[in-house]
């Protein structure tokens, strides 16, 4: 069985490539993955605190798991709102290279 140390190694090991994609791409939709899979990061380390954290009775604690079907509503939200962007910013600019996308203007 997978212990704790595994669980967050792995958590960080996802988030740490999801940071050098926001850090290193240009693709504006990869660095939206990129984003979606540090906040998948932050779940997995979440339900791993959970399951192993016992309460008194020696039952895992759940409070980790119920924070992460909010985390997975906001982020849901998130991916709609943040598409419905991306498609404006392709539809006015005609690019997704973030370099391209340095002002506010048209």
């Amino acid at each position: 069985m997978a212990s704790l140390h595994d669980y967050l190694f792995v958590s960080g090991l996802l988030f740490a490539i999801g940071l050098a994609g926001v850090i290193f791409r240009r693709n504006i939709i990869v660095i939206f993955m990129c984003l979606e899979l540090m906040l998948s990061a932050a779940n997995l380390t979440l339900v791993a605190f959970s399951r192993f954290h016992t309460d008194h009775t020696g039952l895992p604690d759940y409070n980790g798991q119920m924070m992460v079907f909010f985390v997975i509503t906001v982020a849901a939200a998130e991916v709609a709102v943040g598409l419905a962007i991306i498609v404006a910013l392709y539809r006015a600019r005609q690019t997704i290279n973030v370099e391209d996308l340095t002002t506010m203007r048209g």
